[in-house]
């Protein structure tokens, strides 16, 4: 069976889910269709990259490198059976629900055709404190960091529609073959990915100028 779009998911803005109030678009509901665009820099740009869909937090959030979020139902129910709850599509945040594509094994600057877009893995998603308090499990960005499987991000290369039921074209890795988790780990802590992420370049420049630095607070603090 070829991957497909099983279910597409946007949100707006809302309150009473952050631990700190200020509202936030983690609540993403499906729709039927989604238009996709390049939403320019995360300050100063458009937010997401799904016209309707709302990013609130755009320091952390959004942008250009962050435009589409993508997490494999397979992944959601796997995490609904260790927590003995059911995870509708969108509950983790994502755009872009998927059935038949392992997310996590994507190589980054991997490119997917969906609908009438195309779209280009950038790297992975960050836990945070208010993913914590929409999950509502204890330790939970604990969990989730030590499963490593955190779905992609993606940018807009060619813009256009996508619908439910979309097959994904996923085109060939590039040669580099660093994988979304690699550079979660990269962030997360390991130095040896780290290190092969960086000497790679294939993250954005302030993302990888990020990594680079930590990198080197780390080999510091090691010394």
């Amino acid at each position: 069976m070829k991957p497909v779009v099983t279910s597409l998911n946007i949100g707006g803005a809302r309150s009473g889910i952050r631990p700190r109030g200020g509202d936030t678009a983690i609540d993403k509901r499906p729709v039927d269709t989604i238009e996709v665009r390049d939403p320019g820099p995360k300050r100063g740009g458009l937010g997401s990259g799904v016209l309707g869909d709302d990013v609130v937090s755009r320091k952390h959030h959004g942008g250009s490198q962050q435009a589409v979020y993508a997490v494999a139902r397979e992944e959601l129910d796997w995490w609904g059976a260790e927590l003995g709850r059911d995870l509708r599509d969108g509950m983790f945040g994502e755009n872009l629900t998927t059935l038949g594509l392992d997310v996590d094994a994507a190589v980054v600057g991997q490119r997917w055709t969906v609908g009438s877009a195309v779209l280009e893995v950038t790297g992975p998603r960050i836990p945070c404190a208010t993913f914590a308090a929409w999950m509502g499990e204890r330790g939970w960005v604990r969990r989730f960091t030590e499963r490593g499987r955190t779905g992609a991000y993606l940018a807009v290369v060619e813009p256009g529609v996508l619908s439910v039921g979309d097959i994904i074209e996923v085109g060939q890795p590039p040669e580099h073959g660093i994988t979304v988790p690699e550079v979660f780990g990269a962030f997360m802590g390991d130095d040896d990915l780290a290190a092969r992420v960086v000497a790679a370049q294939v993250l954005a420049p302030a993302d990888s100028l990020d990594l680079e630095r930590s990198l080197a607070r780390r080999r510091q603090i090691d010394q």
